[in-house]
This record gives C-alpha cells, sequence and structure tokens, in this order.
C-alpha cells in the first residue's frame, strides 16, 4: 500500500441500520469505505456522506467480486434479517443470507481480504435451558432466518481452515439505536413503541410482555466491530456474543418509553435471551458501555 493512501474497507447491507452506522464511524476514522447494498431493505439517505455505494446484488457473485481487490476488512452485514418473513419465504431469505454470504467469502478469499467480521446472530441459539447464553452451547434455531445465519457461521469457519481466510462471527443481540427501522426482525420491539407513541396508539405486546431480550445499543455494535477487525485474538472462525449481559421484558421497556399498552397474541420466538460477553472481553476487549435506560432516553 502507498504511503498516505486511505486502507479500503466494504460494508455489505452498509446502507442499513447497522451498517450506515458502522459506515459512518469507519470514515471517521479515516478509511475509504464502499458499501454493497441491493437497496431492498434499506435506503440510499442513510449512506454517509464520503462513503462509495455500489448498488449491487450480494447473489451475483460476478458483480460483487471486482469491488474486492485491495480490500483489508469485509464487514458483512447484508441479510434479509426477518424471522416471519423467512418462514414465509425460506428460499428468498436462503439465497440472500447463505448463497450471499457464500460470495463474500469467495470472493474475499479470492483477493486475499485480511478479515471478515460476519454479523452473526443470537437467533442460532433458540430456546435454551440455561442463561446466560454461551457460545459453546448447541445452535437449536427456531427459523429459517436463524438457521440461515448459523450457516453462515459455520462457512466462515471453514473457509478459515480450508482457505486461509480470517473471519470472525460476531453474534448480535436485539441491537437497537438511531436509525433503527421499525419494520421487519430488526424493527424490534422498541421501534415500533416509539413509532405507535409518536402516533398516539398504544404500543402493542406479544403474548404476556413476560418475555425478555438483551437489548444492544448500536453504538457498542459498531465498536464491536472495529475491535474484531482490529484485534489479532480472532480470525480462525471464532463465533462471539455481542450482547449487553443483561435482559429486560418487553412490558419493561414499555413501561420505560411510558404510555398506554395493549396485548396481542404470542408468535413463534425464544421466551429469553441474555448473553454471556464473556470471550468478547477477553478476545476483543469489548464492553457494552449504554445501558437501556440511557438508549432509550436518547431515543425519546
Amino acid at each position: 500500500m502507498i504511503v498516505g493512501m486511505k486502507q479500503k474497507v466494504i460494508v455489505t447491507g452498509g446502507a442499513g441500520f447497522i451498517g450506515s452506522n458502522l459506515a459512518t464511524r469507519l470514515i471517521s476514522e479515516g478509511y475509504d469505505v464502499h458499501i454493497i447494498d441491493n437497496l431492498s431493505g434499506s435506503k440510499k439517505e442513510r449512506v454517509p456522506a464520503g462513503a462509495h455505494l455500489h448498488v449491487v446484488d450480494i447473489r451475483n457473485f460476478n458483480e460483487i467480486e471486482p469491488l474486492f481487490v485491495s480490500v483489508v476488512c469485509v464487514f458483512h452485514l447484508a441479510a434479509l434479517p426477518r424471522v416471519q418473513y423467512s418462514i414465509e419465504n425460506p428460499e428468498e431469505t436462503h439465497e440472500v443470507n447463505v448463497t450471499g454470504t457464500l460470495n463474500v467469502l469467495r470472493a474475499s478469499a479470492k483477493h486475499k481480504v485480511k478479515k471478515v467480521v460476519y454479523s452473526a446472530s443470537s437467533s442460532a441459539y433458540g430456546d435454551q435451558e440455561i442463561l446466560p447464553l454461551v457460545e459453546t452451547m448447541p445452535a437449536r434455531p427456531k427459523s429459517p432466518y436463524g438457521a440461515q445465519k448459523y450457516i453462515g457461521e459455520v462457512y466462515c469457519k471453514v473457509w478459515s481452515e480450508v482457505y486461509g481466510l480470517k473471519t470472525v462471527s460476531l453474534r448480535y443481540f436485539n441491537v437497537y439505536g438511531h436509525g433503527q427501522s421499525h419494520e421487519g426482525a430488526y424493527a424490534l420491539v422498541i421501534a415500533k413503541f416509539l413509532k405507535q407513541k409518536n402516533e398516539g396508539t398504544p404500543m402493542t405486546i406479544t403474548g404476556d410482555g413476560t418475555q425478555t431480550r438483551d437489548f444492544t445499543h448500536v453504538r457498542d455494535v459498531v465498536n464491536a466491530n472495529i475491535l474484531a477487525f482490529k484485534s489479532d485474538k480472532v480470525g480462525a472462525g471464532e463465533v462471539v456474543n455481542i450482547g449487553a449481559g443483561d435482559n429486560y421484558s418487553v412490558n419493561k421497556v414499555a413501561e420505560l418509553i411510558g404510555g398506554e399498552v395493549v396485548y396481542i397474541p404470542a408468535r413463534l420466538e425464544p421466551k429469553d435471551t441474555r448473553a454471556d460477553n464473556t470471550l468478547a472481553r477477553k478476545l476483543l476487549g469489548w464492553k457494552p458501555t449504554v445501558t437501556l435506560a440511557e438508549g432509550i432516553a436518547e431515543l425519546l
């Protein structure tokens, strides 16, 4: 690399909620940021100034492959992240979440990218007998989406072992924060509640509201991605939880936001999640910095 030249990084899904937050941070740190996004579930307006947007689809290997020349790191966030949608459309979501990931890994290995940081999902755990959830637990996905994201982790590990490509998989737990969507599965309950509050309608709670989630602020998730890129302790396909390590009921979230609530029928979803983030602290030097009360106050 020529001295003074910016290091080139790729953010797939960089026009999405987490991806745009990550791209913004990378630009502020002086990287040459290239975004790959087909804009199907994201918005062009989210792309930060200074980033190069390539409107291509990760399902098309021939279109994305030339973009991987001279790249130091690929942050792979592009996905169809809706649980219910994956149940109704397993083939389409497989093509994006599995074949798309395979294409990113193939292109990265071909062009000798230094590291791939893969956005995995806590949905790989499904329901477990014990909390907190630890990376050594067997995967028990309860939806095609959970299964597809888990296959992505397996592929990353295989690409590290067989092709020598450095990879690490970050299992996110319920990410929320600035720029979050109120549609789809990343339409976390927090975004939906805020939208309902703004519209003056009651907040809708599925089931009895006692189900709990480990809500993790997007700034902490962005930080985890950058630490994973820079850490020399990961690169062999490790799976690392990125969660606050605390869980709150949906009823508690509604209470923090404040307002009227209504209860609707329960849906297929894990009852409780809470991350053990010991490994993230050890391998990445990462720790959560934003509490749920602080995060919601900021959004309000």
